[in-house]
Formats: structure tokens, C-alpha cells, sequence
């Protein structure tokens, strides 16, 4: 499998992709792959197992397989279920359940994997892990990471806005080699300060001084990105191959891209929706094809989609260009020098025929939560909830098409917003990992100024 950037087409192996994290020429790493050929044979893809291990051969073929089976053994070993993700019936429709994981998000499956693809990339160098979380990445990250030999994790948080629990998850963590770090600002600031970081030649010298090479545990790394693929082939065979509708809560714009690599991979995707909270940026984006954070930013209940910038854009922009990398570079020159930006008429064309995008307020994300729960028993998360709402906003099912919403956390992460919404307490049974975070101490209390993250990292050179 080929990689290459966005921007100028640089060309990389998959595990030079997952070493470096950001390309050098400041775009994104991307497969070369066309559209699979023919139907696939799902009655083989029956479980997380085989769904990884084909994603895996298909984009992350150059890796040794004794690599790719390494990481696939080590995720599944992380999970306590029997199915560590289950797709069940609620209300019309079928929620896939991503958040049996430690932390209890969809990222712990790729986080549990992306250690063992990162030690085989780093040959021996010592990799220092530089991670933007508006609440779950962090979490997730220092757990797959902790105590991993040779590689060390700074997450970058913002001071307000996370759930209590999405902070104790990285304010308790006590290994050596996992750093939490709140930042008085938002994710935004956090991701754009580790992106310039990766992009700055003189930290990165000053790091390869002390024997230590930067890398991402953000989406931006396709050692993210890839593993998450699998989630929506294991649906399609759960479905038995029919065509279906994928609705996925929305931040980094890394999880819906994933469902769109599943279709070019052989899934029967119809409608990718992208739910949105009112920090709307990429559901005016599928609607209008016009890109624009504007200025406002908004502290939600749904705090792991308080992003106004979403860097996984970069790689549909890529693909609806059809692999056209100076028309992207162009794109992000724009939304760098004037704020926004707009696809031309044939990338809109392909765009609007793909995704639909739609919004919940904080008050409807509540209320979409009791209703759920009085119409069939099932407890959302606050962000599953955006989803669920969107859904029956803009008609889904449709057409007797199922229709697949990404339960993207437990709602136990939230029992603040749970507690509002229901009026009482309905999380009676936490996981083993959730109780035990009440009895830790914390022990990570550093706070910083935006300005102030470069020290913070160059600190965590020696």
C-alpha cells in the first residue's frame, strides 16, 4: 500500500505514516487505494477479529503480519466482552457500540493497537507522543500507551469543559511515561499548538538532540485512523452485506471519515449524516461545502465535539478532489490566510451526494435522552444522543434502509449531564474502571497557558 500527503503528494511507507504522524509538508497521509472491486464475502468477516486483520492487510500490508496480528491480539485483550462491539436494536435503530473499551470511548480499539504499530515504526527510537484531546483521545492514549517501553505521552486538555470523569481518566494515571497537561483554552488551541509543533523544524532538532522523535496519537496518525475502519465492515457483515446508513456523532470528522474508507473498502454504505452540536462547523460544511469556524465556540454537554477545526476534513477534501493535491493545498491555504474555505462545483457535487449533516442544541441532546429511554430503556451518552436526534431530525430509516448510529461513549462518562437530563440516577452499575477512579489520587495537576505548551513539551525532552 502506497501513502502519500495531501499537499504535495510526498510519497510514505505505512510505517513511516504512523512514525511521523503529520507529513512534512504539513498535509495529512493518505492510502492510495481505489474502490474495491466486487462484492465482499462477509460470512467471513463475522467478528472485530477478521474485520481488523482485513482492514489491516488491506492498507497496513507492508507492516510484518506478525505486527499487525500483535496489535490485534493485544485490543482484543483489553476488552472485557465476549463481542467488544455489539450492534443493537433501539427505537428503528441499530447502535454500534464502540465504548466497551477502559475508558469507555471509541477510540480505546485503535488506542489499544496504535503501541504495538508505533514500536515496530520507531525501530528503537525513543518517540515522544504529542496528543490534542477535547476529552477522550487523552484518556485512551495514556491508557494504551501507559507503561509501553521507549515511548512517552503528553496530552494537552482543556481546563474547562471536560466531564469530571473525562479528567479523572487523565488527571489519575500515575505511570512514568504518560503526562497530562490542562491548558487554559480549547481543544482548538491544544490541536493547533501540537501541529505547529510537529511543523517546526527547531523543536523538532532540539528533540532529535536528546534522542527523542514527535509523533501523534491524534487521528491526524493513520495508525489512528486505519484500526477505526474496521468498526463499520464488522456492521456491514452484521447486517448481511445489505446496504446501509451510517450517522456518526462529530468532532475530528476522524470517525465518519473512517465509514467513508469502509465504503471505498467493499461496505454497502448508502448516506454518511454527520451530527453535530451547535459548535455546527462541519454539518454547515456537508450542507453548504463551505468551511467556516467563524468565531463562536461553545461549552457543551457533548464536550469531546466542542471543535471548531476538524483535521481529518483535509483527507475527504483530498478524495473529493480526486486525489488533487495542489487543490487541496489551496483549500487549506485559504482557511489559513482568510479564515474559510469552498470546494469547487465537482467536489460539492460529490459531497452532497454522500453526506447529510444535521444539528442538536445541548437542551435537545437532553431531551432526545429521555426519550429514548421512556420509548425503549436504552441510556445514551450525551454525543450518541446528537446522533440519535439527527437521525430523527432528517427522516432516518429511510426507505427500509437500516440505519447504523456510532455510539461514540458510555454514558457513564457523563453521569453529570445523565443526572440533568433524567432527573435521577439511572447509572447503577459502572464498569470496574469507572469505581475504581473515584479511590486515586490525582497526581497529574499541571496547568498551562496556550503559549506556554512548547516549554511543556521541550520539558519532556530529557
Amino acid at each position: 500500500m502506497r501513502f502519500i500527503s495531501t499537499r504535495k503528494g510526498l510519497e510514505a511507507t505505512c510505517a513511516e505514516t504512523i512514525f511521523r504522524g503529520l507529513a512534512p509538508d504539513g498535509g495529512l497521509y493518505v492510502p492510495v487505494c481505489a474502490d474495491e472491486k466486487g462484492p465482499l464475502d462477509f460470512s467471513k468477516l463475522g467478528d472485530l477479529r477478521a474485520c481488523e486483520e482485513y482492514v489491516l492487510g488491506k492498507l497496513f500490508g507492508d507492516l510484518p503480519a506478525e505486527v499487525r496480528t500483535a496489535a490485534v491480539d493485544r485490543l482484543l485483550s483489553r476488552f472485557p466482552a465476549a463481542d467488544p462491539i455489539p450492534l443493537v436494536s433501539a427505537d428503528g435503530l441499530r447502535i454500534l457500540e464502540l465504548f466497551h473499551g477502559k475508558t469507555g470511548a471509541f477510540k480505546d480499539v485503535a488506542l489499544s493497537m496504535l503501541p504495538v504499530f508505533m514500536k515496530y515504526a520507531a525501530g528503537g527510537r525513543r518517540v515522544l507522543v504529542l496528543t490534542a484531546t477535547s476529552g477522550d483521545t487523552g484518556s485512551a492514549a495514556m491508557q494504551g500507551f501507559s507503561g509501553v517501553e521507549g515511548t512517552e505521552v503528553a496530552v494537552f486538555f482543556p481546563n474547562v469543559g471536560t466531564s469530571r470523569i473525562q479528567r479523572l481518566q487523565m488527571t489519575t494515571p500515575a505511570d512514568a511515561n504518560v503526562h497530562a497537561i490542562a491548558i487554559k483554552g480549547n481543544f482548538d488551541d491544544a490541536q493547533a499548538a501540537v501541529k505547529r509543533i510537529f511543523a517546526d523544524p527547531a523543536i523538532n532538532a532540539e528533540a532529535a538532540a536528546h534522542g527523542v522523535a514527535l509523533s501523534s496519537a491524534n487521528s491526524i496518525n493513520t495508525g489512528r485512523l486505519v484500526p477505526q475502519i474496521a468498526y463499520y465492515i464488522l456492521a456491514a457483515a452484521r447486517l448481511g452485506g445489505q446496504p446501509f446508513d451510517v450517522v456518526v456523532p462529530s468532532g475530528n470528522f476522524g470517525n465518519i471519515l473512517a465509514a467513508y474508507y469502509a465504503k471505498k473498502l467493499g461496505a454497502p454504505i448508502r448516506k454518511f449524516v454527520v451530527a453535530s452540536n451547535v459548535n455546527d462547523v462541519l454539518a454547515r460544511f456537508v450542507k453548504t461545502g463551505v468551511y467556516d469556524p467563524g468565531d463562536r465556540f461553545t461549552v457543551t454537554n457533548s464536550p469531546s465535539m466542542d471543535i471548531r477545526k476538524s483535521s481529518n476534513v483535509e483527507r475527504l477534501l483530498w478524495l473529493l478532489n480526486d486525489g488533487d493535491c495542489a487543490e487541496t493545498a489551496r483549500l487549506m491555504s485559504d482557511l489559513a490566510t482568510k479564515g474559510r474555505y469552498e470546494l469547487n462545483d465537482a467536489a460539492k457535487a460529490k459531497l452532497f451526494a454522500d453526506f447529510e449533516g444535521g444539528v442538536a442544541t445541548p437542551e435537545e441532546t437532553e431531551a432526545e435522552m429521555r426519550r429514548m429511554r421512556a420509548a425503549c430503556g436504552y441510556v445514551l451518552d450525551p454525543h450518541t444522543a446528537v446522533a440519535t436526534f439527527v437521525a430523527r431530525k432528517l427522516g432516518f430509516p429511510r426507505g427500509g434502509v437500516p440505519t447504523v448510529v456510532a455510539a461514540t461513549a458510555t454514558p457513564y462518562k457523563f453521569p453529570e449531564t445523565c443526572r440533568r437530563a433524567f432527573g435521577e440516577d439511572v447509572l447503577t452499575n459502572p464498569p470496574p474502571d469507572f469505581k475504581a477512579l473515584e479511590t486515586l489520587p490525582v497526581v497529574q495537576t499541571k496547568v498551562v497557558e496556550v503559549a506556554g505548551i512548547d516549554d511543556a513539551v521541550r520539558r519532556l525532552f530529557a
